[in-house]
């Protein structure tokens, strides 16, 4: 049987009792989803031989093509991608918010980071009240108290500088004519906003995105926005000085100041003073058992603050220690031994990961919580019944110094993914956290309430500080998982991938890359397979998507089981023997572009 049949096979027996792929009801939303859904639409998959791009709206991704077309290089698709998406994806991403970039270049590969940061004036206590007890969630973004240092802008710019090869101002012009003549809103952008509670509150975003009578915009009219274009221009001009400094800087940080409920901290010193930071990637060996002749890869994704690939690497390594390396989907063991190990590594992630300028990696090194030995140390845990709760390892001697961080809510994120002619390629995902991030509108744009994925109570009961605290300056704790897989022998590319989704990134990412270096799936059919996970509590599967008998075996291996909404937005281009092939998520509206 050949694989492609065998993909056939296992996915639908696992879809015992779902609807039809073509088209399926928006579904309910777990409350660790960042954003609702807007129904499933078949996506066929993509090949071809000279460059591809890959992004969260067919808009962006077609800005990002002609910039290949033109020439550009990998990065120029990604900022005229970015900027389009600020436009017709503003629930998701802009230049409000942060993101994580990983380029390669055919030799070398870097990791840009631009997340935000924490303003100068906050402390550890900022969701804190008065009576002690931390704020909600909805309390604590909506206003200005959880706006961070926006900095996807100014990376991109560091990013560009190297590696660009077409204009700075030229890669605005796709965006720029989208905000003045307009663009369909999408069914997507239009169910989202018509769910929100809390965007109509902003007089700004109110009279942008609803009519008088408080309805959302309709799906397909055109939306115009002459303030963003104007502000794009200034920083095709200026750079990104004309965000960070000036008349715009002065006026996110009037609207930070002067939220009437929720004021935040910003200063036009933390906007001007923010600098992206060059980093190398955190790459773990990886070599599929199941697979003859054996495959030698690099997984290589970005380093703390981003928990993604120390995740990846230790589900995908304890898995591996496990029979399960040799299971299909299909087998309700093999979804067992993936659960428990991902609580393994939520509970690490919880413990440890932080930004590595405030917080110090166990053993001096980050590559201690991804070693083999450990890894294996980490798998004898695991046991024919589920733990339901793991607690973290010891990958150094010694007390721990930090308390583990409580769940919380993250959501957020979009993602893209490019190659092109010149042997560059790039994973970028990029945030403004929650959807319509603080729900704060200046000149076009939304910004990020990204601070909220610190941990909102510094300290456990025993007074021990947890890792990922407020502290001024910090960078905060992330779950983007932007991902490139190389042949570990010749460092050719193999695939680059990544996707939104919160805390569940890592189980989305974990599931691409696991299905199509494993089972051999092209990406558009790794990314079809049903969602699944677990944040170190209940096992999490996609609703109608599993049948009930593969329910009932993980229930009577101890699983509590939530079958809820996984809306995963999957980007993935893969470097095949005949050029490329390339997948976007069916559960969202992305689309793979290229020749």
């Amino acid at each position: 049987m050949s694989m492609h049949i065998l993909y056939l096979v296992l996915f639908l027996l696992l879809a015992g009792c779902a609807h039809s792929p073509s088209r399926i009801a928006p579904a309910t939303v777990d409350n660790r989803q960042p954003e609702g859904a807007a129904g499933v639409s078949v996506q066929p998959g993509w090949h071809g031989q000279k460059f591809a791009i890959a992004t969260a709206n067919p808009l962006a991704s077609a800005a990002g093509l002609t910039v290949l077309k033109d020439g550009g290089a990998a990065i120029d698709a990604a900022v005229a991608a970015q900027m389009v998406l600020t436009l017709v994806e503003p629930q998701s991403s802009g230049i409000g918010g942060g993101a994580f970039l990983l380029h390669h270049d055919g030799r070398h590969t870097v990791a840009f980071d631009g997340r935000e940061t924490a303003p100068a004036a906050v402390g550890e206590t900022l969701f804190v009240q008065a009576d002690g007890k931390a704020m909600t969630f909805r309390e604590a973004i909506v206003g200005g108290r959880a706006v961070g240092v926006p900095g996807a802008l100014r990376m991109l710019e560091m990013a560009h500088a190297e590696y660009g090869r077409l204009p700075w101002a030229s890669l605005f012009d796709p965006a720029i004519r989208l905000a003045e003549n307009g663009f369909p809103v999408s069914q997507r952008l239009h169910t989202l906003l018509k769910v929100d509670p809390h965007l109509r509150k902003d007089p700004q975003a109110a009279a942008y995105f609803y009519d008088a009578d408080g309805q959302p915009v309709a799906v397909g009219s055109l939306l115009h926005n002459p303030e963003l274009a104007e502000v794009l221009r200034r920083i095709a001009r200026q750079g990104s000085r004309a965000l960070h400094e000036g008349e715009i800087a002065q006026a996110i940080v009037d609207k930070v100041q002067q939220h009437p409920e929720n004021p935040g901290k910003l200063t036009m010193t933390d906007l001007a003073a923010y600098q992206p930071q060059r980093r190398s990637p955190l790459c773990s060996s990886y070599t599929p058992k199941r697979v003859e002749p054996p495959r030698r890869y690099l997984i290589c994704g970005f380093p703390p603050p981003a928990s993604g690939a120390i995740a990846i690497a230790q589900i995908l390594g304890i898995v591996d220690s496990t029979e399960a390396a040799f299971l299909p989907f299909a087998d309700p063991l093999w979804m067992h031994y993936y659960s428990e190990a991902s609580r393994l590594a939520f509970a690490d992630r919880a413990q440890y990961v932080a930004d590595p300028d405030f917080v110090a990696a166990p053993a001096g090194n980050w590559y201690s919580l991804i070693q083999p030995d450990y890894l294996a140390e980490r798998a004898r845990l695991i046991g024919p019944k589920s733990m339901q709760v793991a607690r973290p390892g010891s990958p150094s001697p010694g007390p721990a110094s930090h308390a583990a961080m409580p769940e919380q809510p993250e959501y957020g994120t979009s993602h893209l993914s490019v190659v092109d002619q010149h042997g560059n390629a790039l994973a970028m995902t990029t945030t403004i956290e929650d959807a319509f991030g603080a729900r704060q509108m200046v000149r076009g744009f939304l910004l990020n309430n990204q601070l909220s994925d610190f941990a909102f109570t510094p300290t456990d009961g025993n007074g021990l500080p947890v890792a990922n605290r407020v502290e001024p300056g910090k960078r905060p704790r992330s779950s983007m998982s932007p991902t490139l897989v190389f042949t570990q022998d010749s460092g050719d590319l193999v695939i680059s991938g990544g996707s939104p989704g919160g805390a569940l990134i890592i189980h989305y990412t974990a599931k691409l890359l696991y299905a199509m270096l494993n089972w051999g799936l092209a990406p558009q059919q790794a990314i079809d397979l049903p969602n699944f996970g677990s944040l170190n509590g209940p096992t999490l599967l996609e609703e109608k998507r599993f049948s009930p008998s593969f329910v009932e075996a993980l229930k009577a291996r101890g699983h509590v089981v939530n079958e809820v909404g996984m809306n995963s937005g999957l980007q993935a281009i893969e470097k095949t023997s005949g050029g490329y092939a390339g997948g976007a998520d069916p559960r969202r509206e992305g689309r793979v572009l290229g020749e």
